[in-house]
């Protein structure tokens, strides 16, 4: 089948799933014939996606967070502010969506958890088959445990939830572990897509930390951390706009821009690694059996590291709490488990793209769809 593959491409989780998932697909012969990438003009693309993906990569404006001055936490009144004033823009990004399922002639339409996908399906009601990928839909699951936060922001993240599913024939929840099906809900739970790279690497403890910052901002925490302990090799990741390729503080800390083969890299020989708590890097250094210090920026990072935590990653803070990463390094214990639940991917994941079955899943119409499932949607989410 022709698979168009829409990503939601702020920050790297969802761009290295699509990669792998694109790996499976292949080897099954599907074909991925486009992929969409949806972004805020701040973001690029990073180069090793450009670089693997092996289809035509196209981008279109998409809702975004933005930061607070310091570039660290989301300032959810000046991301509200911001988006609003480009709905105009969104508009134009839901007509383009639409445009290319219908030039792409795709037969499935895989949405990693992009917003203006499930609009798309609402407003223009493409005829592609949608299926949804993302470790979020974890959030509309029964038996989800979430941590203690806000009950109307959870409810909110429930309801962005559902809406990037709007015309779904499945969703496929990423999980850290085994829950089960909710066949009500049209929602399978699947192991997390690893790719290849990551299976095949044989894992050392190294001598230095590892880390991601999705907002550079956090890089000051991990400088006065390590003027108070230089003595610590560190390599961090970030996206920073301008920096250069790798900037070398001193002959302990570097920062380096996302490159991919060079995170896994050091990834694969760290003492432990440290995050802003995007579920796919988390499951990374979970298979590499690398305990995780978790720093959540946003509602949907804390609820990621919260049930990472009860899968035995690491522990969560509020800060870059580098002493506690490395007492945790000592330890922490490898999980089993995990590696066998990741490990059956293949089968599980690819077993739902199976022709026949998506065609018995897929009602009559897409509008067929949502008016049989939307207002109880809707009334479910907001009844936590």
């Amino acid at each position: 089948m022709k698979m168009l593959f829409i990503i939601q491409g702020e920050g790297r989780g969802h761009l290295t799933q699509a990669l792998s998932l694109r790996q499976k697909l292949a080897d099954e012969g599907h074909q991925v014939v486009g992929v969409l990438v949806g972004k805020s003009p701040a973001r690029r693309i990073p180069d090793f996606f450009m670089e693997k993906i092996n289809a035509p990569v196209y981008s279109f404006e998409s809702p975004n967070f933005l930061p607070t001055a310091k570039n660290k936490q989301v300032n959810l009144l000046k991301s509200i502010g911001y988006n609003v004033l480009r709905l105009h823009k969104y508009t134009a990004s839901i007509h383009y969506i639409n445009r290319m399922i219908k030039e792409t002639g795709a037969d499935v339409v895989v949405n990693f958890y992009e917003l203006l996908t499930g609009l798309t399906y609402l407003f223009c009601r493409p005829k592609a088959m949608m299926v949804c990928i993302a470790h979020q839909y974890l959030f509309l699951h029964p038996d989800f445990s979430f941590p203690k936060l806000n009950a109307v922001s959870l409810s909110l993240l429930k309801f962005f939830t559902r809406v990037t599913a709007i015309g779904a024939t499945k969703k496929l929840a990423l999980s850290f572990r085994k829950m089960r099906e909710v066949p009500a809900d049209k929602m399978v739970v699947v192991p997390p897509l690893l790719r290849k790279e990551i299976i095949n690497k044989t894992p050392r403890k190294g001598n230095y930390l590892h880390g991601y910052l999705l907002n550079s901002g956090f890089s000051e925490e991990v400088k006065e951390w390590h003027a108070a302990h230089p003595e610590v090799p560190m390599h961090f990741f970030w996206d920073k706009r301008g920096a250069k390729e790798t900037t070398k503080i001193d002959d302990t800390l570097s920062f380096h821009q996302l490159n991919d083969i060079r995170f896994v890299k050091y990834m694969a020989n760290a003492k432990a690694y440290a995050t802003t708590a995007g579920f796919e890097s988390v499951c990374e250094a979970m298979y590499l059996d690398k305990p995780v210090l978790m720093v959540p920026t946003h509602i949907e990072q804390a609820c990621n590291a919260h049930d990472a935590s009860l899968s035995g990653a690491g522990t969560v803070a509020e800060h870059f709490d580098l002493d506690a990463l490395l007492h945790l390094s000592e330890t922490h214990q490898p999980n089993p488990v995990f590696r066998h639940w990741v490990q059956q991917a293949d089968w599980l994941i690819l077993r739902e793209f199976r022709e026949d079955l998506l065609m018995e899943e897929m009602p009559s119409s897409v509008w067929h769809r949502l008016s049989m499932h939307w207002v109880y949607r809707v009334a479910k989410t907001f009844s936590i």
